[in-house]
């Protein structure tokens, strides 16, 4: 027969078992781990667009730059 593994949750350094929770904070739980996830791909999709705009910024000024010498 298997045991049925416990799934532990660490909150401000104090670990939990989802027995331990009530539904409304196992609920809370599940919210602040979505929102984890989104900030991670907000952050992701943030840094791929800095990276765009730093790209097109050079392109821009390489090209004001060919202008300027061109006269």
């Amino acid at each position: 027969m298997s045991e049925k593994k416990t799934k532990t949750i660490t909150i401000n350094d104090v670990e939990y078992t989802e027995d331990q929770l009530t539904d409304q904070q196992k609920t809370m739980v599940n919210h602040v781990g979505d929102l984890d996830r989104k900030i991670r791909s907000t952050q992701f999709n943030l840094d791929q667009l800095l990276v765009g705009k730093n790209a097109f910024m050079e392109l821009l000024t390489t090209s004001l730059a060919s202008e300027d010498e061109k006269g």
